[in-house]
């Protein structure tokens, strides 16, 4: 089965080729024979009834900075593709969202991975509220004094932007903190969206488990732990990732949320766990399948392609 697939992405040439997870999808559809065409969002066009973008087909290989080879230049349906990814990353702004809306004018006909539905209705932080005897206690809101009454309750608690990504934005606030007021006030005057409020885990200095799930199924872990001195373990601010197994409880989380993401079409997804709790479900562009090879040799972007090449061929 030989597919033409379309990478909607940011720019190709300045990724990682040890760290993208794209980029590993895109190694292994030329390594089973499909071939590859790369746009960014904004050459996105609809143009009376069709969908399409301008952009490049492309050839990959490991070896950055000549890890990528355009073709010509070219605009194309893209109704005409079997496969498009969604793999921009956030911020997850009415810019990603519209891009959401137009891939719904192709999706299932050309298949898009993730549900360009689904993950314009299920954001990372929100996806979560569906399981609240997973997650630690959580509040949703703009008003201080609601977010104060919260850590009255808690005590410590992490404060964060509802559709932020990466760590951007992310603070431990203690209960005798007095910036609380302030740091609301600042999101305020930046946008209009609320905020999120979690009771803080301690336990997040031995490290925030990113887990692997592929249609639903886990197929492995890593673990991320913070830099000294950090509150925040994501590896695009310094956490460093370490081998790690499943626990019981994790598996539990992922028999009770698995098929969630199988009836709303979430093939590739990562979840981040903390001692136990669920705190994100990431749909947009989860990363950490090259970790997850290096460590335990498990190759999730075969894992992906089987899935996706197993509902083409079902239908």
């Amino acid at each position: 089965m030989s597919l033409s697939v379309a990478l909607q992405m940011d720019p190709i040439e300045d990724v990682s080729v040890d760290a993208d997870s794209t980029f590993r999808i895109g190694l292994e559809a030329e390594a089973r024979g499909h071939r590859l065409f790369q746009y960014t969002v904004d050459q996105m066009v609809f143009d009376e009834g069709r969908v399409l973008a301008r952009g490049r087909p492309v050839t990959l290989r490991r070896e950055q900075g000549n890890h990528v080879t355009f073709g010509e230049w070219a605009e194309v349906d893209l109704s005409d593709f079997d496969v498009i990814w969604l793999r921009q990353d956030p911020p997850f702004d009415m810019g990603y969202i519209t891009s959401t809306y137009l891939l719904d004018r192709v999706h299932p006909a050309a298949l898009v991975v993730n549900d360009p539905f689904w993950v314009r209705n299920s954001p990372e932080k929100l996806f979560v509220l569906d399981f609240p005897e997973l997650t630690p206690p959580t509040m949703i809101a703009r008003d201080v004094a609601a977010i104060r009454r919260f850590r009255e309750r808690h005590g410590d608690i992490i404060v964060k932007p509802l559709y932020g990504n990466g760590g951007a934005g992310v603070f431990h606030l203690r209960p005798t903190d007095p910036n609380l007021s302030s740091l609301t006030e600042l999101f305020a005057g930046i946008n209009r969206e609320p905020l999120i409020a979690q009771k803080y885990l301690p336990a997040v200095v031995q490290g925030d488990k990113r887990i692997i799930l592929v249609d639903g199924e886990p197929v492995g872990a890593i673990n991320r732990v913070p830099a000294a001195g950090e509150a925040r373990s994501n590896m695009h601010v310094g956490g460093r990732p370490e081998k790690i197994d499943l626990t019981d409880r994790e598996r539990e989380i992922c028999d009770r949320i698995g098929p969630a993401l199988r009836e709303k079409g979430l093939i590739f997804t990562g979840i981040d766990v903390i001692d136990g709790w669920l705190t994100e479900i990431n749909v947009t562009s989860p990363t950490g399948i090259q970790e997850l090879e290096r460590f335990d040799g498990i190759n999730a972007a075969a894992l992906i392609w089987d899935a996706i090449e197993k509902r083409l061929a079902s239908r």
